[in-house]
């Protein structure tokens, strides 16, 4: 299992974390999602076929940004 860490930004309200979660739930291979409000930050566990970009994209097509 493979694991990315990102600092997201534009994560303000508690809703943020369930849409974030939902929208990265729906790519196969995601295991764990862990989105941390207060430090911006959003860690995910994968296994192929997902992979950093899709998960990456997912983020950012969610409305965030990674920085």
């Amino acid at each position: 299992m493979k694991t990315v860490h990102y600092n997201v930004s534009g994560m303000v309200y508690p809703e943020s974390k369930t849409k974030l979660k939902n929208a990265l739930d729906k790519i196969e291979g995601v295991q764990e999602i862990a989105v941390d409000i207060a430090r911006g930050t959003v860690e995910v566990e994968f296994n192929t076929p997902a992979d950093a970009k899709k998960i990456e994209q997912c983020i950012t097509n969610t409305g965030y940004s990674i920085q």
